[in-house]
């Protein structure tokens, strides 16, 4: 399952989604709304995306992640829109018959998902100024 939402992550929904008597490992990945970006105060973020691109390109993550990996149930959800301290901007569930290839697969589709989906974040600092940060990027250009 593949989704873009405004709303908050249900994470245990997003567990259960992936739970299955063919797998015996679980991981679920949650990227979360950090205080603290290299040495910067974060108010607040704010996703925006191009909808039906993004939604194919992780739909395409999610197809290739079953190729490298004996993937059982896989859930990807990204929120879109404003997020306050501590919420959680993505949540990727993977299940699998062990627990390396759950791992893996799940930081593998993270690790892409940061470089190829058309989402933008933009970091609100406690200091007034924003700046925008696009998929690929590494460090973004101040604004």
């Amino acid at each position: 399952m593949v989704e873009l939402t405004e709303l908050p992550i249900n994470v245990q929904a997003v567990s259960d989604s992936v739970v299955s008597g063919d797998s015996g490992a679980v991981v679920l990945f949650l990227g979360t709304t950090r205080e603290f970006t290299r040495g910067r105060q974060t108010e607040s973020l704010d996703y925006e995306a191009y909808p039906e691109m993004a939604l194919k390109q992780l739909q395409q993550l999610e197809a290739e992640a079953r190729e490298r990996w004996p993937i059982d149930q896989c859930t990807i959800i990204h929120r879109l829109g404003h997020l306050e301290l501590a919420e959680a901007s993505i949540a990727v569930a993977i299940a699998t018959p062990h627990r390396v290839d759950a791992f893996e697969a799940a930081q593998w589709i993270m690790d892409e998902v940061k470089q190829v989906v058309p989402i933008w974040k933009k970091e609100n600092w406690a200091d007034g100024t924003t700046q925008w940060v696009h998929p690929g990027m590494d460090t973004p250009p101040q604004k």
